[in-house]
């Protein structure tokens, strides 16, 4: 159930990343698939239910790096990669429930909202409306991190020791004084490069074996308002600005996820969406195969590149 327990880092604030896919015919999706994986810093690929139906992260140390294996990708594989770096975060924070029946992530918060709402509750701190607002994310981003900050970020990033003291055991293993390694965690946590710390679930295990991402065409002056007010709403679990490529054929700005139990599930989410909040041009882009999924490596993100 769950993954780890620990720091949950921020790879697009600690380096430069981006969103990128290919169009691969079946007789060679597991070639290119093969190539594409062997980046290490490559540590997310999904087939998609689409013409660019290989999608796949890749985070560098810098916008360099990260440009330099895209084209190598290119070079390597012969098809051309459609590069999606994310531009404003409205939304992005994965809430899985683990004990109940829910049929989508986030779904007992929507419940509480509408009782809320309807009993004029406001006194529940559980009724206050998801934090969201529009966060520019810069494509060169460098950490920028102290020796200290950078030793601890490579002594975390798969997880906390499970013991009653696990500040002071990273602290021993980087041979570092504990109190400087959390005032370090609070300094990235206050900086973003550290997003929260708990549990991290896997989402497969406990249910969620459906997920769509939907992207549409959203007229780039409302693009603010419509991506805060959609990052607010309970059952979208991402939600963000990437641009349009309209040499390849890209004309999609906005991005969403909605992840449940069931198909019908998500589709019914995604049509109150189309209906309700975004009545635009959309594509659903349906994830039909896991190709990778590792959490990011940051040796080279916190390594001096020169």
């Amino acid at each position: 159930v769950f993954r780890r327990f620990g720091a949950v880092l921020n790879p697009p604030v600690i380096g430069s990343s981006t969103l990128a896919a290919v169009r691969v015919p079946d007789g060679r999706f597991d070639e290119v698939a093969e190539i594409i994986n062997g980046y290490p810093q490559v540590n997310h690929n999904y087939r998609r239910d689409h013409a660019w139906n290989q999608w796949f992260v890749v985070t560098a140390g810098s916008r360099e790096k990260r440009d330099a294996i895209l084209t190598e990708i290119e070079e390597r594989t012969g098809r051309a990669v459609l590069d999606l770096p994310m531009l404003t975060d409205y939304y992005i924070d994965l809430e899985f429930p683990v004990v109940n029946g829910d049929r989508f992530a986030r779904e007992s918060g929507e419940a509480r909202s509408a009782s809320n709402s309807a009993s004029g509750d406001r006194s529940d701190p559980r009724a206050s409306e998801t934090d969201v607002s529009a966060t520019r994310i810069s494509e060169d981003a460098r950490g920028d991190l102290s020796a200290l900050e950078a030793d601890l970020l490579l002594a975390i990033q798969d997880g906390f020791p499970l013991s009653a003291t696990p500040y002071a055991d990273v602290a021993r293993s980087i041979d570092a004084d504990r109190d400087d390694v959390l005032a370090a965690v609070e300094r990235l946590l206050d900086d973003g490069c550290i997003k929260r710390i708990g549990c991290v679930v896997n989402h497969v295990v406990t249910g969620f074996t459906n997920n769509c991402m939907v992207v549409w065409d959203v007229p780039d002056d409302e693009l603010d308002a419509r991506g805060e007010a959609v990052g607010s709403l309970p059952y979208v679990t991402l939600c963000y600005h990437r641009p349009r490529r309209p040499d390849q054929g890209w004309e999609y700005n906005l991005f969403t996820m909605i992840h449940g139990r069931e198909a019908d599930a998500v589709d019914a989410k995604i049509d109150e969406l189309a209906v309700d909040h975004l009545p635009f041009t959309h594509e659903r882009l349906y994830s039909t195969g896991t190709l990778k999924q590792t959490g990011a490596r940051y040796e080279d993100l916190v390594a001096n590149e020169e």
